[in-house]
């Protein structure tokens, strides 16, 4: 089969590989026995072919991603934590409501972290330091970049010390030398997995930092041509600049996303190598190196994943 683009994701105990339309996901359960579900996927984008478009998408790939890595963890849930609590487990699948409220309040949770919060702890250390830190300047958008950059390095930093999710950070390894193998044109297997990178330039925590360096850019360029409120108040006009960087995730996402798909095609590309070389530094958090047993849970989902595509009959 030739080589298509797939893409991962570590949940509880195990690894959710997607395929452009099919998706696996390999969970080991408690009692050692390892089961995989798999899923036909049809992206938005096959039934409105605008939605392909360059820097448009970005934005569609973090949306469904988003969808498809909350069912992942659901199931997974329901999986890994079987017996745990002396019930009987039901099928482990989000309801649309359920979805969606989640969905929202994930949303909710990183726009408070990543743009309300840092836009207002950058003035008020302007305003500490008396210095003219008005959304016209550049390095107002810088310090509100590296303020972003600490609080995702933090909050990492902070959940690594849980053994859960130590574990799957482990898995988030495993599932990075699987596709590298894949990649690579390897046969899927323990022994040609294990020798790869738990690095990997396409990964998501690369991307979010590609959105944010490029978000610096973005609202140095845009935010000098804005009007000013000068009758508003500081506290209202800020609320104003907030509610104009919101719709401007889109197409820094859809950026980043092109960045991140071009590095995947050209990994030696002087420029890209280091446009991606902080998003691999902060991997060294987010993966760790993988048991074979975890390593054989990612494989077990990537093959699901490409059989699935191949439109061959499951066995298991």
């Amino acid at each position: 089969m030739a080589k298509i683009s797939v893409g991962g994701q570590a949940v509880i105990e195990g690894v959710m590989m997607r395929a452009p339309n099919a998706l696996a996901i390999a969970v080991r359960k408690p009692s050692g026995e390892v089961v995989v579900k798999e899923d036909v996927w049809r992206s938005l984008a096959q039934r409105y072919k605008f939605l392909k478009w360059p820097l448009i998408r970005g934005s569609v790939v973090l949306i469904e991603t988003l969808i498809n890595g909350l069912q992942a963890l659901s199931f997974s849930a329901s999986q890994a934590l079987e017996g745990e609590k002396g019930g009987v487990k039901e099928e482990g699948k989000l309801s649309s409501w359920t979805l969606g409220l989640v969905m929202a309040a994930a949303f909710g949770i990183g726009i408070l972290f990543f743009i309300v919060l840092p836009h207002y702890l950058t003035g008020f250390l302007g305003y500490f330091f008396q210095q003219d830190l008005g959304v016209e300047s550049l390095y107002f958008h810088l310090i509100d970049g590296i303020i972003k950059v600490l609080f995702l390095i933090g909050y990492i930093y902070l959940i690594s010390f849980m053994q859960d999710i130590q574990r799957i950070f482990q898995y988030h390894g495993a599932e990075h030398k699987c596709i590298y193998t894949y990649e690579a044109g390897e046969e899927l297997t323990l022994g040609n997995a294990r020798k790869y990178s738990t690095l990997h330039p396409r990964c998501g925590t690369a991307f979010l930092l590609i959105v944010f360096f490029i978000s610096i850019v973005f609202f140095s360029v845009i935010f000098p041509f804005l009007p000013k409120f000068p009758t508003l108040g500081q506290g209202l006009t800020n609320l104003i600049y907030i509610g104009i960087k919101l719709p401007l995730i889109f197409p820094i996402a859809g950026l980043a996303y092109e960045v991140i798909k071009l590095s995947g095609k050209k990994p030696d590309h002087p420029a890209l190598k280091i446009i991606i070389a902080p998003g691999l530094w902060l991997q060294r958090m987010t993966t760790k190196p993988p048991t074979d047993d975890q390593i054989e849970i990612a494989l077990r989902a990537l093959q699901g994943a490409l059989r699935l595509e191949s439109g061959q009959k499951t066995v298991l």
